[in-house]
């Protein structure tokens, strides 16, 4: 897990300097202050998916490059089989297996998120455009602008992701959901 986020701080670091840009830019981009952008890019504090997007959209890079260190090459289609998707742990409480990780130009990111269960309080975040979150297994709390949801099993909720949003697994049991970043 330490050596994926420090992966992804790596070619965060890289593409400032291949766009030869200042840190403000770049903090402005994530959406976060340039003291807190520099400790994302060090490795040693867990990036968000949030300021990834942010950071992709606002440059116009595929999140994928920066989530897998791959450049994704289908326009036709991409094919995801059952459990196959590409993956990344961000946390020890967090799973996330990109479904369309090889499609190039996406318009949309699908993910399938896993969250363990943790005594830790909800982790916010905020980013550009808009979400769906869709419950496969288990019960998770969604908070959204300081308002609290209980999703279960084949609920969904789609809001703007720009305000404030998180989420935890309830019941002290793994969830797992669907989540498009659009």
């Amino acid at each position: 897990m330490d050596d994926q986020i420090r992966q992804i701080a790596e070619r965060l670091h890289g593409l400032r300097e291949a766009l030869d840009v200042p840190v403000k830019e770049m903090a402005d981009a994530a959406m976060v202050s340039e003291k807190e952008y520099l400790i994302y890019e060090t490795g040693k504090k867990d990036i968000p998916v949030s300021l990834l997007h942010n950071v992709s959209s606002h440059f116009n890079i595929e999140m994928t490059a920066l989530l897998f260190g791959e450049e994704p090459r289908m326009r036709t289609y991409y094919l995801t089989r059952k459990g196959q998707g590409v993956s990344i742990e961000r946390t020890k409480a967090y799973k996330y297996q990109s479904l369309a990780a090889g499609f190039a130009g996406r318009n949309a990111d699908p993910f399938i998120v896993t969250v363990e269960p943790s005594d830790s309080p909800i982790c916010l975040n905020t980013h550009a455009g808009q979400e769906f979150n869709y419950v496969l297994e288990g019960k998770m709390l969604l908070e959204v602008n300081g308002k609290e949801l209980i999703l279960e099993e084949g609920d969904s909720l789609y809001f703007n992701a720009e305000l404030k949003h998180g989420m935890k697994a309830l019941d002290n049991k793994m969830v797992r959901f669907l989540a498009v970043i659009l």
